[in-house]
């Protein structure tokens, strides 16, 4: 079916053209096939980090949650209040970075410590050592929900861009390249056709013009024996000349 092909008239050019584009298209669908290889495994390396560090979170946030009962109970009394009010900027914050994983960028969160602790004597009254071991794992973690917040962000980031690619991959490979090749199939034919019937005719020409030849041999021969040419040499402007042939 002509829908199935790209419409294009059958040239030695428009093969060329054709066998170019195949070519193209072949190359551009190992490309992309391996870069949806290496994205895969990224995102397989990826959603393992996720499990495990979910795993690791779960503890931390329980031995963190037992850290601060200790703190309440050692300081004798709820201090979150306290806290909350005397704070004026943010101690940890976190800094962006790129992760260039087969042309795709994966933003990568990193937390990091601003200035010096401003809670740093805190609990020498009493409790200070639970003071001290509950900042230890509540810092253990943030840093985790950092790290957690970039594999996730990492994680759908690559999900969609494999979607798209696995949606090129198969674009390329079911419907470009095989349209392409039924088109260069449909020019290859239609030439063989074209040169068939240039030869059918060059033949039929040449046919024409032996049997042309031989009826003038005929005549010539019979006007020879009939005595009515003399043999003088003819004019070469007068002579007869091939007739044009038409199909």
């Amino acid at each position: 079916m002509s829908s199935d092909r790209i419409a294009i008239f059958p040239s030695r050019g428009a093969q060329t053209l054709m066998k170019g584009r195949l070519k193209g298209a072949s190359t551009g669908h190992r490309l992309l096939k391996k870069k949806a290889d290496a994205l895969q495994l990224k995102f397989r390396s990826i959603l393992k980090k996720i499990i495990d560090t979910k795993q690791i979170m779960g503890e931390i946030m329980k031995e963190a949650s037992f850290s601060l009962a200790e703190a309440k109970f050692a300081g004798g009394g709820d201090f979150n209040q306290a806290v909350l009010q005397n704070v004026n900027k943010a101690q940890i914050k976190i800094k962006t970075k790129n992760d260039n994983v087969a042309g795709v960028n994966l933003p990568v969160f990193e937390s990091y410590q601003d200035g010096a602790d401003s809670y740093e004597l805190a609990g020498l009254a009493k409790g200070g050592q639970q003071l001290k071991r509950l900042k230890a794992n509540y810092q253990k973690a943030i840093n985790l929900l950092v790290e957690l917040a970039s594999l996730q962000t990492s994680f759908i980031t690559l999900d969609e861009v494999i979607k798209t690619t696995n949606r090129r991959v198969n674009a390329i490979e079911h419907v470009i390249i095989p349209r392409i090749e039924r088109t260069l199939a449909y020019i290859i034919s239609e030439l063989d056709e074209l040169e068939r019937e240039e030869f059918y005719r060059l033949k039929k020409v040449q046919d024409k013009k032996k049997k042309i030849r031989k009826e003038k041999e005929e005549l010539a021969a019979a006007r020879k024996a009939a005595g009515l040419d003399e043999g003088d040499g003819g004019d070469i402007f007068e002579e007869e000349h091939d007739e044009d042939l038409l199909f």
